[in-house]
């Protein structure tokens, strides 16, 4: 239990500061790739949204494993000499946080109530669906309508897709992976023109035809753990944005840009005046609420870059997100189980007294240095393990524990520091058990 509320802490830790700095750089490269296309443009920010779900969990990935296995295989040797320094008090290397163990269960707590807020949200939200299809009249196509359907289901290659019509939606809507349904408003089959119509079922066909519907599922279910985060909303109107713009192009090109612009237009005026708050998970033609960019971007004279430029552009922005993410991964902060569950240790010693680092130095009698383990040397691996140690009246080391620090390093460190005696500290005149800190620096010459 102890270590999966140090895994959401850590999460959350780090999603507070890697989310903003994945919107910076998504930013930036949607504004170069826009004038590749807006497939590209897409395509950014997909990945924004599933780096800002996935790379806070990244962080908590065993990487000085990783680095041992690769050395490893790189067959690098321990180059010099190996030096180890002790350093008494309550210091802490960069990457570890110390608050009141109390607290960090409550953060835990309530963080783990949210996600299971937002998970509850997405499955009622799913149930509606159910109910919403379940209550929809099935609708036999006749005239220009039928003609247009058959059009566009010819046009993109998509057959079965199932049109019914509701009272409960005020926009044209699609839904269904298995069976996939197009829901159009009651009032839109008998008070629309031909062309309009033409032109929402163009659209609801590329919705379709780029499997829309199970992404943007699959999207809601990552975007669980970070949905707390008001970035991360800016960057889902992002992703529907961009979406409803590639499917603006799909239409387009079946229909002709000038023609589906016109189209859009007064559908907007018809349909979006005085219209609820859309259906959750649903796709349509008036998802994103970016009319005047969408018009803007059919109507506008097409100036894309090709050849080098393009490809300079893409590369550009692939180095600027291998970058970030390797800064995000680099600067990666961890809550460690042990400081979780602090509490719980320090009352088996409710008496430990915390003393100085300068006091607790001097009543040092026997120190044991660690030794560097071999293994380690050869991986290569360096770093500070952090001990939690409880002195007891008689000076001996009576409960030692681990708050951070490699894997491969942490025993050597247990077996050097329980070896430790001190002078009994006194307290009025007694001896009183103390609690301090012990930083254990491994460190390779070069």
């Amino acid at each position: 239990m102890r270590e999966f509320e140090a895994f959401e802490l850590s999460y959350l830790l780090n999603s507070m500061w890697q989310i903003p700095m994945l919107s910076a750089a998504g930013w930036l490269a949607a504004r170069v790739l826009k004038r590749v296309s807006s497939a590209a443009e897409h395509r950014v920010w997909v990945s924004v949204l599933c780096l800002q779900s996935l790379l806070p969990a990244c962080s908590e990935l065993p990487w000085e494993r990783i680095q041992r296995l690769w050395n490893l295989a790189m067959h690098k040797s321990s180059a010099g000499e190996a030096h180890i320094a002790v350093i008494m008090g309550a210091g802490t290397p960069l990457g570890v946080r110390s608050l009141p163990p109390e607290l960090l269960q409550t953060i835990a707590i309530l963080y783990g109530a949210v996600c299971l807020y937002f998970l509850a949200r997405f499955i009622w939200n799913c149930s509606g669906l159910a109910n919403l299809r379940q209550q929809a009249t099935d609708v036999a196509l006749a005239g220009d309508a039928e003609r247009c359907w058959w059009q566009c289901s010819t046009r993109f290659g998509i057959a079965g897709v199932a049109v019914a019509a509701s009272s409960r939606v005020c926009s044209p809507v699609t839904m269904g992976f298995f069976r996939k349904l197009v829901l159009l408003p009651e009032s839109l089959l008998a008070g629309v023109f031909e062309p309009d119509l033409h032109a929402v079922i163009a659209h609801e066909f590329a919705h379709i035809r780029r499997n829309d519907f199970l992404k943007n599922l699959l999207y809601e279910l990552l975007s669980l753990p970070a949905s707390y985060h008001p970035l991360f909303w800016l960057t889902r109107d992002k992703v529907m944005e961009s979406r409803e713009m590639v499917c603006d192009q799909l239409a387009a090109e079946v229909y002709g840009r000038p023609e589906y612009a016109r189209s859009l237009l007064r559908l907007a005026s018809l349909l979006v005046e005085g219209l609820p708050l859309r259906i959750p998970h649903t796709l349509g033609i008036f998802d994103a609420n970016t009319l005047e960019r969408r018009l803007m971007r059919l109507t506008e004279r097409k100036h894309e870059l090709q050849g080098l430029r393009r490809f300079v552009a893409v590369a550009a922005c692939a180095v600027v997100g291998a970058a970030t993410c390797s800064w995000a991964l680099a600067l990666r902060m961890h809550v460690d189980a042990a400081s979780v569950g602090a509490s719980s240790s320090q009352s088996k010693n409710p008496e430990a007294v915390a003393v100085s680092a300068k006091v607790m130095a001097g009543n040092l009698l026997t120190k044991v240095f660690p030794k560097y383990p071999d293994d380690a040397k050869k991986a290569r691996i360096q770093g500070t393990v952090v001990l939690n140690a409880v002195i007891g009246k008689d000076g001996t080391v009576q409960d030692l524990s681990v708050v951070s620090g490699p894997e491969e390093l942490r025993q050597s460190s247990l077996d050097a520091v329980r070896q430790w005696v001190y002078k009994p500290f006194l307290l009025n005149g007694e001896p009183v058990v103390v609690k301090t800190t012990v930083n254990i620096i491994y460190k390779l010459a070069k």
